[in-house]
C-alpha cells in the first residue's frame, strides 16, 4: 500500500510542479501565457531533453552517465569541422563520435568493474580532448548556406510548429516505444531493480549495459547537432553547462537515482521544469552562475524524493 502510494506520487507531483510553475509566472507576467511563447518555451527545452533521454536510460539502470555534455560539445565540433567537406554525412559522423563515446564508457565500467560515474568521468575527459582536437581549440562556424542545405530538418518550422519539436517528438515516440515496449526496455527496468536477480534468469546483463550507455551517447550526440544548427557553431565548451540540468531534468522527472523507476515521458516533464525554472529565474535577474546553485538544490530535494531507500542500507 505505501509502495501504491510512493509511485503515485512521483507520478502525479511532477506535473502538478509544472502547472504550478507555468500559473506563479503567467500571474508574473501574463505574456508568459501566449501559444507563442509556450512554443518557445518547448522548443528551448528540445535539446536539454534529448540530452537527457539517454542518460534517462543510465538512471534507470543503476548507473550515471557524467560524460553527456562532453559528447555533445564534441559532437557539435565534429559536425562544424566537417560539414564544409561532407555535407549530410557530417550529421551520422557526429552521432556516430557519441555512440563510440558510449560504447568505451560503457566497456571501460563492465571490463574493469569499476563504477559508471568513474568510467564516465575519465571518458568525459578523453571526449573533451578530442573536441578540441576536432575544432583546433577554437568555436567553429557553421555557414549560413551549409545550414540551409543540410540542417533545415533541425532549424526553421514544418506545419507552423518548430522542427526541433518534432525531432524531439520523434525520439519522444521512439524511444518511449523502446523502453516500454521491448524486452531491452524490459531488461533496463530490470537490471536497475533487481540485477542479481536478471543474471540468474540468464539474460546477459552485460550486452544491456554497453547498449544503454551507447544510447546515452548517441542521443548526447544528438542534442550536440541540435544545439550546433541552432545556434550556427560548434564548440568544445558548447554544453558545457548543460550536465546538472539534464540530471536533474531526469531525476524532477520521477526516475528514481536508485534505478528500475522512471520513463522517457517523465524526463519530458522534468526538463519542462527545469527550463521553465531557468526562465523564472531569468525574468527575476538571476545570474548563470546562481542559476546553476538552484539546479544542485532541485536536484538534491528531487533525489530525496524519488531515491528507493529500501535497496541502500547504508548511505556513504
Amino acid at each position: 500500500m505505501m509502495q501504491r502510494a510512493t509511485e503515485h506520487i512521483r507520478t502525479v507531483l511532477p506535473p502538478a510542479v509544472l502547472v504550478g510553475m507555468v500559473l506563479v509566472i503567467g500571474l508574473y507576467d501574463p505574456t508568459f501565457f501566449s501559444v507563442s511563447n509556450f512554443e518557445t518555451v518547448i522548443s528551448d527545452t528540445m535539446s536539454l531533453f534529448l540530452m537527457a533521454t539517454g542518460l534517462t536510460l543510465v538512471i534507470m539502470m543503476g548507473g550515471i552517465d557524467l560524460s553527456v555534455q562532453a559528447v555533445a560539445s564534441m559532437a557539435s565540433c565534429i559536425l562544424a569541422a566537417y560539414l564544409p567537406e561532407l555535407g549530410f554525412l557530417a550529421i551520422p559522423l557526429a552521432v556516430l563520435g557519441g555512440t563510440i563515446a558510449g560504447l568505451g564508457s560503457g566497456f571501460v565500467s563492465i571490463a574493469l568493474r569499476i563504477p559508471s560515474f568513474i568510467a564516465t568521468l575519465a571518458a568525459g575527459g578523453l571526449v573533451t580532448s578530442a573536441a578540441y582536437w576536432f575544432s583546433n581549440t577554437r568555436s567553429v562556424d557553421i555557414a549560413g548556406d551549409l545550414t540551409s542545405r543540410y540542417l533545415g530538418w533541425a532549424v526553421g518550422t514544418t506545419a507552423g510548429v518548430s522542427n526541433d519539436i518534432w525531432v524531439g517528438a520523434v525520439f519522444l515516440i521512439v524511444l518511449g516505444v523502446l523502453l516500454g515496449a521491448t524486452p531491452f526496455g524490459r531488461y533496463v527496468r530490470a537490471i536497475g531493480a533487481q540485477e542479481r536477480a536478471v543474471i540468474a534468469s540468464g539474460i546477459n546483463v552485460n550486452r544491456v549495459k554497453i547498449a544503454t550507455f551507447m544510447l546515452s551517447g548517441t542521443m548526447a550526440a544528438v542534442a550536440g547537432v541540435m544545439m550546433a544548427a541552432r545556434l550556427g557553431s560548434g564548440s568544445p565548451t558548447l554544453a558545457n553547462e548543460f550536465l546538472l540540468p539534464a540530471i536533474a531534468a531526469v531525476i524532477v522527472g520521477g526516475t528514481a537515482i536508485t534505478g528500475g523507476v522512471g520513463s522517457i515521458w517523465r524526463t519530458l516533464v522534468g526538463a519542462l521544469i527545469i527550463q521553465v525554472v531557468r526562465i523564472g529565474m531569468t525574468f527575476m535577474g538571476v545570474s548563470v552562475f546562481t542559476q546553476q546553485i538552484v539546479f544542485g538544490f532541485i536536484l538534491v530535494a528531487a533525489v530525496a524524493v524519488t531515491m528507493d531507500r529500501k535497496k541502500i542500507l547504508v548511505i556513504k
